[in-house]
């Protein structure tokens, strides 16, 4: 098989989620950054995903989040407005962090009411799921302490087995549930899924279609993600992705931005295991990100062009050369078949994939001419006008 079709087959069967809260005005904690083409509704965010599967041709399902994507908790016709723009939903998103009642914790809330609250959103998210044909329930908890002695901590772990166990236990046959992990904030003494251990432990405990996601922004300084991915894959628990930089903690950069041959060694250690496995597999590869200061089709695009570039450059790795210099204890000789695959200029290759597929060849030049973002503003800034909303 020539580098090229190596390339362009694995093109093909990559598909990346985009997340409809990365098209909304969002902020830091110290206030909002307004963009005048922002998406308002839910029908904005499947026109911005529509935008980005339209340039990219790799982008064809959303993710959606639970209470801010759907009207008191109703998914409605979503299903059918993104089919309308050749799309699909994607992962159910809960949110058992944003109302005050969990300030304290929600499945690992002392207050067995506020337990009980936060597993029946989680139920409602996948009666959603099932409304809207996802195949996908995505786990994220703020759940933790600020301080020692704030809370009894093989308790709360209790409390999450049976939460996620019951939530398991309903979910349709074809649904997955992805349990995603974070080492500290918002809490900071502990948080009760602080790592990819904890969060395999916890899925495993809930049942056979319980996976760990990988936020590739969730990790402390130092951490090897690779070789979390590469033991997850081994264990048969790796379910997804949440594709992000950062340079200090879950800073939600452009894929890429800081650290490129980080995400080429983690694409690396999944194109390996694939090759020895000889098949794809069902992995969910998603983007969590929300951009202040870069236009937010345009960021999205960049970590899609980036993901691209990198697992073709991941593709390239001369794996016979690796084995040979792995048998001979040739650690330059190693090394030098990874450097040499992130070094390749894999654009030409891409361009003509690009080409055969319809596709433009500079996606963000493409979107950038097409008047997207200024039709979108027009009637965005028209709308919110209307409403009565501040844009100051």
């Amino acid at each position: 098989m020539t580098d090229i079709t190596t390339v362009s087959d694995g093109l093909d069967r990559l598909e990346i989620e985009l997340p409809s809260w990365g098209f909304a005005d969002t902020g830091t904690r110290f206030g909002k950054y307004l963009q005048d083409s922002a998406a308002i509704t839910l029908e904005d965010k499947l026109d911005d995903v529509a935008e980005v599967h339209r340039v990219t041709g790799c982008c064809p399902s959303v993710a959606v989040h639970v209470l801010w994507d759907f009207e008191n908790g109703k998914a409605g016709p979503a299903a059918a407005l993104a089919r309308d723009r050749g799309l699909r939903i994607g992962s159910i998103n809960p949110n058992v962090f944003q109302d005050q009642c969990y300030r304290l914790g929600s499945v690992a809330n002392a207050d067995s009411e506020i337990r009980r609250r936060a597993i029946g959103h989680l139920l409602d998210s996948v009666e959603i799921g099932r409304e809207v044909g996802s195949d996908l329930l995505s786990l994220w908890f703020a759940d933790g302490t600020n301080y020692p002695g704030q809370g009894h901590l093989r308790r709360r772990k209790r409390w999450f087995e049976e939460a996620l166990r019951e939530v398991h236990d309903a979910m349709p046959e074809s649904m997955t549930m992805l349990v995603e992990y974070k080492p500290f904030e918002p809490a900071f003494y502990h948080t009760d899924i602080a790592d990819w251990g904890m969060a395999m432990s916890l899925a495993r405990s809930a049942g056979p279609r319980a996976k760990v996601l990988v936020d590739t922004g969730h990790h402390l300084q130092g951490q090897n993600i690779e070789h979390i991915v590469a033991f997850l894959l081994d264990e048969g628990m790796l379910g997804g992705f949440h594709f992000n930089d950062r340079h200090y903690a879950d800073d939600d950069l452009t894929v890429g931005s800081i650290d490129p041959y980080r995400l080429f060694r983690i694409l690396f250690e999944i194109v390996q295991y694939e090759r020895e496995c000889t098949r794809p597999l069902p992995i969910a590869y998603m983007i969590d990100q929300s951009h202040n200061l870069k236009p937010k089709i345009e960021a999205m695009i960049q970590t899609v062009e980036m993901v691209q570039g990198m697992l073709a450059r991941a593709l390239l790795v001369d794996v016979e050369a690796l084995e040979a210099a792995r048998r001979d204890g040739d650690v330059v000789d190693a090394e030098r078949c990874l450097a040499d695959a992130f070094a390749t200029d894999v654009g030409p290759m891409i361009r003509e994939w690009r080409r055969g597929r319809g596709l433009p060849e500079d996606p963000i030049r493409n979107h950038r001419e097409s008047g997207y973002v200024a039709r979108a503003a027009s009637d965005r800034l028209a709308r919110k006008s209307s409403s009565g909303g501040s844009y100051a």
